[in-house]
């Protein structure tokens, strides 16, 4: 699959879709409390998503795998890693939680996902959510022409090793735009000055994966049986995960999933659009 450049001047149904994800999780947000089950958290969303005009892309979503996928958004608690199903298990104070949405409006896909912390959490469990966070903008300040897919990687790997932890290897980002999936693939590792080389009209999204323990992962088997999804540390590790869309723009970046509501930016970060 060939990667898709866009003019960026056209790109207004793009910025909507990619807004309204992050709206997404901003109306979720006060919910997001110990006693509620993400099969709600997944309700709540879904309602939103038909207020807002907008449409699950997970719904139904098979990848490369042969399940579909059930539910409206991605629910990760604790040492889940990614691709967490929505079901009727309480939060409880203390657990982490990454919730991924993508939307999709007037055919374009917005992708996004944050950390939330249930309650209140460990000192280790917010500084784990607080560093992977800090390592996804680390990785989107590499975006400019002319820079490489591998200097995204490398700087988010050295971020993240530097402070004690794991990045996973087996998922990374990817392109989207009239797609959910496209290329590039944007790994969360690597050399600089390797991989593809950045243009404008590229857009893609970052979102590392960072273990507490090990990076190693493994399917999750909870009663004999692998739902298709779920992904989790092999050690029982946290792990945490943020995941913006990015365009390449013709002198920097522009971060396309911001809301009102989005968490505030790393004191080292000085602008969303250069």
């Amino acid at each position: 699959m060939s990667i898709t450049y866009h003019d960026p001047a056209s790109l207004d149904d793009m910025r909507q879709a990619c807004r309204f994800a992050s709206e997404v999780l901003d109306y979720l947000t006060p919910f997001i409390q110990p006693g509620i089950t993400t099969n709600e958290i997944d309700r709540l969303a879904a309602e939103y998503m038909v207020k807002q005009g907008t449409t699950s892309a997970t719904v139904g979503y098979q990848g490369s795998g042969s399940v579909p996928f059930p539910k409206s958004l991605c629910t990760s608690v604790n040492h889940v890693v990614c691709h967490g199903i929505p079901d009727d298990k309480p939060l409880k104070k203390g657990d982490i939680m990454n919730i991924d949405v993508t939307v999709v409006y007037k055919g374009w896909f917005g992708d996004n996902s944050r950390m939330f912390i249930v309650g209140d959490a460990s000192i280790a469990a917010k500084r784990l959510c607080q560093i992977t966070f800090e390592a996804m903008w680390l990785g989107i300040q590499q975006v400019k022409p002319g820079a490489h897919l591998g200097d995204v990687g490398h700087a988010i790997q050295k971020f993240a090793e530097g402070n004690g932890y794991s990045v996973v290897r087996e998922f990374c980002g990817h392109g989207v735009g009239r797609r959910f999936h496209e290329e590039p693939q944007v790994l969360h590792y690597g050399r600089p000055g390797t991989l593809e080389e950045l243009r404008p009209g590229m857009i893609f999204t970052i979102e590392p994966m960072i273990n507490a323990g090990k990076r190693d992962i493994k399917e999750d088997h909870r009663g004999g049986k692998y739902d298709g999804w779920t992904i989790v540390t092999r050690d029982r590790s946290l792990s945490a995960q943020w995941e913006h869309t990015v365009l390449v723009t013709e002198t920097g970046y522009e971060v396309l999933t911001l809301s009102d509501g989005s968490p505030p930016l790393p004191s080292f970060v000085t602008a969303t659009r250069t």
